[in-house]
């Protein structure tokens, strides 16, 4: 089976290794062409503008395409568990890689579509990848701790629903503050009225 073929683990560390280049890439070629200030801009915001527009897209959908495969593996490693222990309904499993995938999408969404260019598209992959998301490592986290001690040691179940818990909190202002203010560019001078809803 796919998820007990040696090696397959190095799946997860190529998306969070790329996944970082991305970011940390366009944030750069952002910073040093001058299309936003080094202090914390918006992740979005370091892939509006060409050239960086372009590798951000890119990166970003093929680190979609990485946790898809991810996702894939996990799943196929709990049913593979199941088999031997029955902890979860194959059904919950499914579920929970079918939410995973839709967060996949989202973020290529996010990737395919600037933010300034098309933002309501942006908005919505990005409300689709992060409430999916958050949905999906909970869910997961929840199938860890079903899986103890069997599988997973009561340590890792803690740290992935701390984990999950920190998102939840997080998804929360994320979706109030947006729904504040609408980006319509990313220079602005203090002072200048920002077009709010």
């Amino acid at each position: 089976m796919l998820c007990c073929m040696p090696g397959v683990a190095f799946v997860p560390a190529l998306l969070v290794s790329w996944s970082s280049a991305a970011f940390i890439i366009s944030y750069v070629m952002a910073v040093l062409a001058g299309h936003v200030e080094p202090l914390v801009p918006y992740i979005s915001d370091t892939g509006t503008k060409p050239p960086e527009s372009g590798v951000f897209g890119f990166m970003i959908n093929i680190s979609a395409l990485l946790a898809a495969i991810t996702m894939y593996i996990r799943y196929l490693l709990i049913e593979k568990q199941n088999e031997s222990s029955h902890f979860v309904r194959s059904s919950c499993n499914m579920f929970t890689l079918c939410l995973g995938l839709m967060g996949c999408t989202g973020m290529g969404i996010v990737a395919t579509f600037q933010e300034l260019a098309v933002p309501s598209v942006h908005d919505i992959g990005a409300l689709v990848a992060f409430g999916s998301g958050v949905v999906y490592i909970t869910l997961q986290s929840l199938i860890s701790y079903k899986s103890c001690p069997r599988w997973n040691t009561y340590f890792v179940c803690h740290i992935r629903m701390a984990i999950s818990v920190i998102s939840c909190i997080a998804f929360v202002p994320m979706i109030v503050f947006a729904s504040k203010v609408s980006m319509t560019k990313i220079d602005w001078t203090p002072g200048e009225k920002v077009k709010s809803y």
